[in-house]
């Protein structure tokens, strides 16, 4: 096997004890040369000079950006996401070139949409059918840049309606565009009791992003149950190419809770064994 699955630090779960622009040149110390972000912003439409020194933050670094959420909403609050949400509609669709080229300007080629919460006072199927135009205006946009928008179940949100991988085929497959791809985060999918290694060889194909963390807990691989290690063999051995994004909450430090993995196997590294 070739073994040619890189890691990827998620800078919006880790590194959290500093400001978010000093982040990536944090992950860049720890060894890595790629970041993800969820939204970095508080706001669908942030300022040019906020996207400017962000975009800075991450070039000045000397890391890749592989991967951007679209607008979620208040995440701490407990939104997931504006995809199906018809009032916070037309906000997401303001996000879409905001995002799209802020990809387009660091290179970033994967965008995560969430979907979002179900609401009372709306029908599951107007939500969906909201969240299939959203994708498919989502896709089309990145289309231009050659991107691929990404699709996620969640654990831990009680009205987020994507639990298990086909669920959030489902909602790909509605919205019908070629460009829009499952993010298989191996601890989401387990957590809510997916059937990883049937995952895998159901869906391997429409797998576009990989993101780890361990349970129970959330935290780095090897604190927990999850059998990794063998999990990433098989999703490379399946086709697979692709980042494997960290976004797990460190146990300790950040810095420290890469200990699992020697610093030589940091920049753009090799799955391997732990």
């Amino acid at each position: 096997m070739s073994h040619q699955l890189r890691y990827e630090v998620n800078c919006s779960i880790l590194f959290t004890e500093i400001p978010l622009l000093e982040r990536p040149a944090a992950v860049k110390a720890a060894g890595f040369d790629a970041v993800e972000f969820w939204w970095p912003f508080a706001e669908a439409v942030p300022s040019d000079k906020d996207v400017d020194a962000f975009v800075a933050a991450v070039e000045d670094a000397g890391v890749r950006l592989v991967g951007l959420n679209f607008f979620a909403g208040d995440m701490p609050a407990g939104d997931r996401g504006l995809v199906s949400w018809p009032a916070r509609s037309a906000e997401f669709r303001d996000n879409i070139d905001v995002t799209i080229g802020i990809g387009e300007r660091l290179g970033c080629t994967a965008f995560n949409a969430l979907y979002g919460n179900r609401f009372d006072d709306t029908a599951a199927e107007a939500q969906d059918d909201l969240a299939a135009e959203n994708l498919a205006l989502a896709a089309r946009a990145a289309a231009r840049i050659g991107g691929t928008v990404l699709v996620e179940p969640v654990s831990g949100a009680d009205r987020y309606p994507l639990l298990t991988a086909a669920d959030a085929i489902a909602a790909i497959d509605r919205a019908g565009e070629a460009n829009i791809g499952l993010l298989a985060d191996l601890y989401h999918l387990a957590v809510n009791g997916d059937d990883v290694d049937e995952v895998i060889a159901a869906y391997a194909t429409r797998i576009a992003h990989v993101q780890i963390a361990d349970a129970p807990g959330r935290n780095e691989p090897g604190t927990g149950d999850l059998p990794l290690e063998r999990q990433l063999a098989a999703l490379e051995e399946a086709g697979y190419a692709g980042w494997v994004g960290l976004e797990y909450k460190p146990a300790t430090t950040s810095p420290e809770s890469f200990d699992w993995l020697p610093r030589e196997r940091r920049p753009s590294c090799r799955v391997g064994s732990f």
